[in-house]
């Protein structure tokens, strides 16, 4: 029986493992995409988890490569089965005998200052052009996004609290003037609309009680790329990726974006060294 999978009530070992989740602030976002990743193992064993041997970890892994498992997807199982071996099965020398993959990192498609203006220009209300002026402006991911309330905006500091960020950490994220003129607008419409509740969310879904969510986040963002023309393959992660860039173009101290996007290691922000590179040989051509 695979306690992992969801199959009526939930099972101690599935309600201990979004308890763990739960405690470090992880967000909606991990847990599912945690509880799908240790389900998985789970399904394939074919018993409860807490019987895993080494024996077992290492025929897991060699079998999901042999099945073609993209290392994109490999890693982030590992990263799910090594907090549920060690912090909800308490047995860290399984997650010990887990091995990521290693493989080329693509570069992150960036887009163009006039570009971003095309594409916040080519939303089709208001909260959808506040919300991905969010993610550019402030450089948040998809998640974050989808999870600022409206008492996460420090207009007296000029900062936008992140609680719900990777890994459940907490920072500051800029908040530029211009686009707290942009949310002052939106509140003022959704509180029109009645949407927008007192303690709420920023940009409530069609149900003001929750978040919009970052399926509809995503759909907005391609429906707008492509109102504005835009060719080049664009997700909500490109306005994050294009305003580390901008950053660094404009000699922004590569610490204090790493700060801004938190990034746990340097070397994740300094990656971004490469686009800006080559953005701004293209610019020295044209």
């Amino acid at each position: 029986m695979n306690e992992l999978v969801p199959v009526g009530p939930i099972s101690p070992l599935r309600q201990r493992l979004i308890d763990d989740m739960t405690m470090r602030r992880f967000s909606r976002e991990t847990q599912r995409n945690y509880l799908r990743d240790v389900g998985r193992f789970a399904t394939w064993l074919g018993r409860s988890p807490h019987t895993a041997t080494v024996e077992d970890i290492r025929r897991f892994q060699i079998e999901q490569q042999d099945a073609g498992v993209p290392a994109p997807t490999m890693n982030s199982i590992v990263a799910a089965l090594r907090f549920f071996f060690t912090h909800t099965l308490d047995r860290p020398e399984l997650a010990r005998k887990l091995v990521r993959t290693a493989h080329a990192r693509k570069i992150p498609v960036v887009l163009t200052l006039a570009e971003v203006k095309r594409l916040l220009d080519a939303t089709t209300c208001l909260k959808h052009q506040a919300a991905l002026s969010v993610a550019y402006g402030a450089g948040l991911r998809v998640s974050e996004v989808s999870a600022l309330k409206v008492s996460d905006v420090d207009s007296k500091r000029m900062l936008l609290r992140i609680e719900r960020g990777k890994g459940g950490r907490y920072r500051n994220a800029m908040l530029p003037e211009g686009l707290l003129v942009l949310l002052r607008e939106w509140w003022r419409a959704g509180r029109q609309q009645g949407i927008m509740l007192p303690n709420g969310w920023l940009f409530p879904g069609q149900n003001a009680t929750v978040p919009i969510s970052t399926r509809q986040l995503y759909r907005i963002v391609v429906e707008a790329a492509e109102a504005a023309d835009i060719a080049k393959r664009v997700g909500p992660h490109t306005l994050r990726h294009s305003f580390a860039t901008h950053l660094l173009e404009d000699g922004v101290d590569i610490r204090v974006i790493q700060a801004l996007l938190g990034h746990a290691k340097l070397n994740t922000t300094a990656f971004y060294t490469q686009v800006a590179t080559k953005t701004m040989r293209a610019h020295c051509l044209a």
